[in-house]
């Protein structure tokens, strides 16, 4: 019976994490293609509008850490259902919003309830279920939420066309509210049982106001101007607070982050090979909108079609890293999708044709998909159970800014070479260079893994070498990196 309402346990776990995952992908991915009609609606310029989703980075991009090490220090449960209701709370709000600032507002709170999930959710799957089906459970969760990020600009060019934008998030606040009921009745409670229930208050606080002004400074740099006073300013205080936040976790008793976790170098090579993935994923998909509207001259819900294609690869590329999991090394799954996804965005800068367009953007959505989803599992091989929701905030942490600061860059490189030459010039330069650079990643990830090999510090590619384990400094969960 104890083992039936485990499986119970787990089952309901799962539901509740994936449900919360998919709402949070397809609202990330559908706003896009509403912004013109948001604008139309509330008669504001495009920029204003824009706000909408520039609230929502700032606030998701704040809150991964503190989230993370709430769920460590008071539970894992109790943050997870705050997430959940913050978000669905937000998603009725965003739906009756009379005026643009409220649904600014509605926006943020979405987005520190998408904060509080995203890691706790890792977490309480890493936690749930035993050592030899967390990975197929991660990647099936994840799995799940990519089939989010390929309806996203489905769902999101389809109501903006059709009823209205306001029905993307009357169709998440039911979904929002089942996963809640769900994770009520199952989810299980866990948390770091050698932390003291206390948090670093100062630290949280310090980090915020960090990542808020990184956040803001990169949305909106473009608009305002790089060298605009404000954009100096936030990019000062950033620079600033984050010095501080370093000083502060070094001195602190119970810090918000142990700085030692950057010292798990395969935690170190995992969070980098998927944060250059995600961020060549956040430029792939902004170019790819731009071409198939501006250049192909396609509606947004056709252009929402095309991009199925390879949103279905992302998909699949959750439950495919959880295959790859038990024959390979996390750091050589991580290095193979760097490889599919560079080759991959060369490719779809060389090619017009349809019949190989979308083929190509398809081989493209694989290789990102599997970089950015699989390193949320990768992290949860290489560090101990016990700080599941911290590496995890950190991991998210690095993925959203710095694919924030990569679609900065790519819009501003577009920007400065439209006036001189044809958009698809601009738009095939960026892939280019965001191709070279995943690759360029992965060459170095496998020449950091081989050298720390050699020194006997990380075992063999081979799962059936045999390899006794060596003193690396930190714990870490398996002897798999």
């Amino acid at each position: 019976m104890r083992a039936e309402s485990q499986a119970a346990a787990r089952t309901g776990a799962f539901i509740a994490v994936a449900v919360a995952l998919f709402c949070i992908q397809v609202d990330f991915f559908a706003l896009n293609l509403a912004i013109p009609g948001i604008a139309d609606q509330f008669a504001v310029t495009p920029a204003a509008a824009q706000w909408t989703l520039s609230a929502y980075m700032l606030a998701i991009g704040s809150c991964f850490i503190v989230g993370g090490r709430l769920g460590d220090v008071f539970g894992r449960r109790g943050t997870l259902l705050a997430g959940i209701a913050l978000f669905t709370a937000g998603c009725i709000g965003c739906a009756l919003a009379p005026g643009l600032g409220l649904l600014v507002a509605a926006r943020i709170v979405q987005g520190i309830g998408a904060g509080f999930v995203f890691p706790v959710s890792v977490a309480v799957i890493s936690n749930a279920f035993p050592d030899e089906s967390r990975a197929r459970a991660l990647g099936a969760a994840f799995g799940v939420a990519n089939i989010g990020t390929a309806l996203g600009p489905f769902v999101g060019g389809g109501f903006t066309e059709g009823p209205g934008w306001r029905w993307i998030f009357w169709l998440l606040a039911p979904l929002g509210a089942l996963s809640f009921l769900v994770a009520v009745a199952y989810v299980p409670d866990s948390r770091d049982p050698s932390a003291p229930r206390q948090l670093d208050l100062t630290g949280c606080f310090v980090i915020v106001c960090a990542l808020a002004a990184l956040t803001l400074a990169v949305e909106r740099g473009s608009a305002w101007g790089w060298d605009h006073p404000r954009t100096l300013a936030l990019l000062g205080v950033a620079l600033l607070a984050g010095g501080l936040f370093v000083v502060r976790e070094r001195l602190a008793r119970h810090p918000l982050v142990d700085l030692r976790l950057f010292r798990n170098l395969p935690y170190v090579l995992v969070t980098g090979m998927g944060s250059v993935a995600n961020m060549g994923y956040a430029v792939t998909v902004f170019v790819a909108t731009l071409y198939l509207q501006g250049v192909r001259g396609l509606s947004p819900l056709v252009a929402g079609i095309v991009f199925l294609a390879p949103a279905t690869l992302v998909a699949l590329s959750g439950p495919m890293g959880a295959r790859l999991a038990p024959r390979m090394r996390p750091t050589a799954v991580m290095a193979l999708a760097g490889a599919i996804a560079g080759t991959g965005m060369i490719a779809l800068a060389h090619v017009t044709a349809w019949w190989l367009y979308v083929p190509v953007f398809a081989w493209c959505g694989l290789g990102l998909g599997l970089g950015w989803s699989f390193s949320t599992v990768a992290t949860q091989q290489v560090v101990p159970p016990a700080r599941a929701g911290e590496a995890s905030g950190v991991l998210l942490t690095f993925l959203v800014t710095l694919g924030a600061i990569a679609l900065a860059g790519a819009a501003a490189t577009i920007t400065a070479m439209t006036p001189q030459n044809p958009p698809e010039d601009a738009y095939d330069t960026v892939l280019r260079f965001g191709g070279a650079v995943i690759l360029a990643a992965s060459v170095v990830v496998m020449a950091v893994r081989h050298r720390l090999v050699v020194h006997g510090k990380l075992p063999p590619l081979s799962m059936h070498a045999s390899w006794p384990p060596v003193s690396t400094g930190v714990e870490t969960r398996q002897d798999k990196p």
